[in-house]
């Protein structure tokens, strides 16, 4: 699985205002929204409850949020590139600034994990964070989460 396969440029936002957790769950719910045809309250309500597990706060200012949804009918990444450093209760106790969301239809188990795994493994390469925060815009910010997947 490559990220390209699941993220899309008009997916993929830079400079986003942060503020709170809750504020930005509620925020991914909305942009998502906007480029498919899930809807924005099922999506966050569905990240929400997926927090209440347990915080998707990877470490190193990384955040992969993720849930199933019963609308959504493939994996659906966005990334956000925020404009500041906010608390997302991490492992490591760090604040957030880079987030990676995953929506997958409820049934896709094996996908959602190998998915996860993908992303952590890329996410947890200090060189692509350090461009990842470095990106000027959303472009830039997309260019540089795919770039290496072949396609």
């Amino acid at each position: 699985m490559q990220i390209d396969h699941i993220l899309t440029p008009d997916r993929t936002f830079s400079g986003v205002q942060g503020g709170s957790k809750k504020r930005v769950l509620e925020l991914i719910g909305k942009l998502v929204a906007q480029h498919t045809n899930l809807d924005p309250d099922a999506i966050y309500e569905s990240l929400i409850a997926r927090e209440k597990l347990g915080s998707t706060g990877f470490g190193n200012g990384i955040a992969i949020p993720h849930c199933r949804l019963g609308d959504c009918h493939q994996a659906i990444g966005a990334l956000l590139q925020l404009d500041g450093k906010i608390d997302f209760d991490a492992l490591d106790g760090q604040p957030v600034d880079l987030i990676f969301v995953l929506l997958v239809p409820q049934e896709a188990t094996d996908q959602h994990l190998q998915i996860l795994k993908m992303l952590a493994g890329k996410l947890d390469q200090a060189e692509l964070r350090d461009a990842l925060r470095a990106a000027p815009d959303a472009q830039s910010l997309y260019d540089v989460i795919t770039a290496g997947d072949g396609g």
